[in-house]
């Protein structure tokens, strides 16, 4: 009997090492906590494209939309931790949601760090009747008409940078809540609202076609894509840095092998030249490879955790406001 249960619990090593070395063995799905074709969802679509040589599966995007993506996360926080649902997320769904949300999870430790993919700074805009050339000329504007001036936001995201944005520059104004960036584009074009915190992606095309004016990007380098536009230390308010950055997880408890094999995939997929250029068009900033790891993705979400969550708090930001 001895020999039966050693040979029982060989072969049941051995199996276990079998499909560890195996995996993955059948498709993996990604799910995305907001609508086909958003800028997540466009991001996590290049990124699993270029992912698949190297794992020799498919992985198949999940939209999964819902109180500004808690409800995507939260599927794959419950889902089964071994490697085959995977979350792809950005800085409002895996940081500033835990201040604004009673989450019924915790975005530190039920979610274990793959890797993060891009940054993308966002820029600061106005309609083109607002009276100011620059951002000292805009902060200047702001300061002599208190509460005058509104800004359009589109989620946690938009909503935090411009409390932070008045928290520094000293000025107020409104927020005026959309379903979306582009509903409030529309109307920064059309001189409804003064001016926002966008999404390069979104906001650059306008800005070239003169629709809207750029004053600059939040981030203490220029942007390639658009390397016209000063950084905020140029143009007058040091520090206003805000990035909507995207990364993927795995479920709690997943297998420090398979996490291995999944951050290998995504080295792969940055390091791929045809992603690398999709990715750029879109306004995204790959990180340096030493950002790529997982513990680097860990150490980066907690302190972002750590500096966004005091100034959501101060602002009193709901999920209503």
């Amino acid at each position: 009997m001895r020999k039966l249960l050693v040979g029982l619990a060989l072969a049941a090593s051995l199996l276990g090492g079998a499909q560890a070395q195996t995996y993955p063995s059948r498709p993996i799905t990604m799910i995305v906590p907001f609508a086909a074709g958003g800028p997540t969802d466009r991001i996590a679509r290049i990124v699993a494209e270029g992912m698949r040589p190297t794992l020799g599966q498919p992985i198949v995007i999940e939209d999964v939309t819902g109180a500004s993506g808690s409800i995507g996360v939260g599927r794959a926080v419950r889902a089964a931790p071994d490697g085959y649902t995977l979350s792809a997320g950005m800085w409002a769904t895996h940081v500033l949601n835990g201040a604004v949300f009673a989450l019924p999870y915790d975005l530190l430790t039920d979610l274990e760090p793959i890797a993060l993919l891009t940054s993308n700074p966002q820029l600061i805009v106005a309609r083109n009747g607002v009276p100011a050339n620059n951002l000292e000329e805009l902060i200047a504007w702001l300061k002599a008409n208190p509460g005058k001036a509104s800004q359009g936001t589109a989620g946690a995201g938009t909503r935090v940078a411009g409390a932070f944005f008045q928290d520094l520059s000293g000025t107020s104004f409104a927020f005026v809540p959309y379903r979306g960036a582009a509903p409030a584009m529309q109307d920064l074009i059309g001189g409804q609202i003064d001016l926002m915190f966008d999404q390069v992606s979104n906001s650059l095309a306008q800005v070239r076609a003169g629709n809207i004016k750029a004053f600059a990007i939040t981030a203490n380098k220029r942007l390639a894509l658009a390397p016209e536009i000063p950084t905020v230390d140029e143009a007058g308010l040091p520090g206003f840095y805000t990035s909507l950055w995207n990364a993927i997880w795995a479920p709690k408890g997943t297998p420090k092998d398979i996490i291995a094999k999944l951050n290998a995939a995504v080295v792969a997929a940055l390091a791929d030249p045809t992603v690398r250029v999709k990715l750029t068009e879109l306004g995204q900033e790959i990180p340096p490879r030493d950002q790529q790891t997982p513990q680097a993705l860990g150490a980066y979400q907690k302190a972002e955790i750590e500096k966004w969550w005091p100034i959501i708090k101060a602002a009193g930001i709901t999920p209503d406001n």
